[in-house]
């Protein structure tokens, strides 16, 4: 008798969990897509405002690499860089354009890693809190790259798929 009780939670649960992800899986894409396009925009606009906490970084790394750009044209054309990466990833099939714009945002990114170690690092291998922001965006990438793959190899299913269907009806 016990058992049948088990066995119908266990039932019962599973089916529940099932469930629980089919629905992770149905949102997962808008909200990956929603998520990048807030943060990418958000953080481009307060880069615009000369709000960033990055603000500090942004212009070290300015001053040792882009010094001949004036600042104010500087900061918001990164700024307005990041917020057209943003604003491309919430159209699906363009997420290609936003990754190649995100390389050099990313070197750009990382450079103080290795080019400005005093700002980002409090001994080897433990990053200070600016440290800690750049390499967030590890994560960054990584919702970018799967983003872009998921929507690409999405879209080939679509094409072999419609292919499929015109060749069947000739």
């Amino acid at each position: 008798m016990s058992e049948g009780i088990f066995s119908r939670f266990n039932h019962s649960r599973i089916a529940k969990e099932n469930a629980f992800f089919l629905f992770l899986r149905r949102i997962s894409l808008p909200v990956s897509r929603f998520s990048f396009f807030l943060v990418f925009f958000w953080f481009g606009i307060l880069k615009m405002m000369e709000l960033s906490p990055a603000h500090g970084v942004v212009h070290t790394i300015y001053q040792h690499t882009a010094w001949f750009i004036p600042w104010n044209v500087f900061i918001l054309l990164f700024g307005v860089y990041d917020c057209i990466i943003g604003i491309i990833f919430l159209f699906p099939g363009k997420e290609k354009w936003a990754l190649y714009m995100l390389i050099p945002h990313a070197i750009t990114t990382f450079a103080p890693l290795v080019l400005l170690p005093g700002l980002v690092w409090k001994s080897f291998f433990v990053p200070n809190l600016i440290g800690q922001y750049i390499i967030k965006n590890l994560v960054i990438i990584a919702l970018a790259i799967f983003i872009a793959s998921y929507e690409e190899e999405h879209r080939e299913h679509r094409l072999l798929n419609q292919k499929g269907k015109s060749g069947s009806l000739t």
